[in-house]
C-alpha cells in the first residue's frame, strides 16, 4: 500500500464549502494531477482517502489532514507540489508525507481538537479571563441542550468531561478561548455545544454569527 497525509489549511470564504464538497474537491484535484488513487472493491468502488474528522461549514482550521491511497508510489514532495498547483483560494497544503501503512485511520485514532472561539462580550464582562474560565470550568455539571438523533427533541446532557482543558485572554471587547474538546468514534464534543454553554455563563446576547471558529490542532493516540 502507498498511503500518504497531506496537512492544509481552510480558511477565508472557502470555509462555507461542506465536507462532501472538499472531498470532491481534492478528488477532482488529483484527477486533474494524473495521480492514481487506489479505489476500494465492490458493488460501488470509491476512492480510499478520507479526513481526519469533518469540519463543521463555516470553521475555519490550520490543522486538517486528508489520508489517502494510490496504486504506484509517488514522492511525497512531488505529490505535494502537483496538488498546490490546484488549490483553490483558502487552502493552503503544509505537508505531504508517507503515512507508513498505519492499520486504523486517522479518524479511528483522533482523540482530541484544539479550537479557538472568538466571543464578542461587547464591555459587559468585568471579571478577568483567568477567572472566568475558572469558574465555568468548577462546576461539576455543565448542562447544555443537545437534539437527540432519533427522536428529533431536546435533551440537557453534561459535557463537563469532554472539555480537556479551557484558557481564555481578552482583546478588547472579545474573549478570545482556546479549549481542548474530545473528539472522535469515542467521545466527542461539538465546539457548538461549549459555545452554548458559555455563551449562557457569561449571561450575554450575542448573535451566532458573529462568533468565530478555528480548529488548531489534532491529537492522535500513539
Amino acid at each position: 500500500m502507498n498511503q500518504y497525509v497531506i496537512k492544509f489549511s481552510k480558511q477565508g470564504y472557502i470555509c462555507y464549502t461542506s465536507h462532501l464538497d472538499m472531498l470532491r474537491l481534492f478528488k477532482r484535484a488529483f484527477k486533474k494531477a494524473g495521480i492514481k488513487l487506489s479505489y476500494s472493491q465492490g458493488f460501488n468502488p470509491h476512492p480510499k482517502m478520507g479526513f481526519a474528522q469533518p469540519l463543521s461549514l463555516g470553521y475555519c482550521s490550520v490543522a486538517e489532514y486528508l489520508e489517502f491511497e494510490t496504486d504506484e508510489p509517488y514522492d511525497a514532495a512531488k505529490l505535494k507540489a502537483l496538488m498546490e498547483e490546484r488549490m483553490p483560494e483558502g487552502i493552503r497544503i503544509f505537508s505531504c508525507e508517507r503515512a507508513g501503512n498505519q492499520k486504523k485511520s486517522m479518524a479511528a485514532r483522533t482523540t482530541a481538537a484544539e479550537y479557538i472561539l472568538a466571543i464578542p462580550i461587547g464591555g459587559e464582562i468585568k471579571k478577568d479571563a483567568d477567572t472566568l474560565c475558572g469558574d465555568f470550568l468548577a462546576r461539576t455539571e455543565i448542562l447544555v441542550p443537545k437534539k437527540q438523533k432519533k427522536s428529533k427533541a431536546y435533551k440537557d446532557v453534561n459535557i463537563r468531561d469532554k472539555i480537556r482543558s479551557l484558557n481564555a485572554v481578552k482583546e478588547g471587547n472579545v474573549l478570545i478561548f482556546t479549549a481542548l474538546l474530545d473528539s472522535g468514534s469515542n467521545s466527542n464534543l461539538s465546539p457548538e455545544l461549549l459555545i452554548t454553554a458559555l455563551v449562557r455563563f457569561l449571561g450575554i446576547e450575542t448573535d451566532r454569527s458573529e462568533i468565530d471558529v478555528m480548529r488548531t490542532r489534532l491529537i492522535f493516540e500513539e
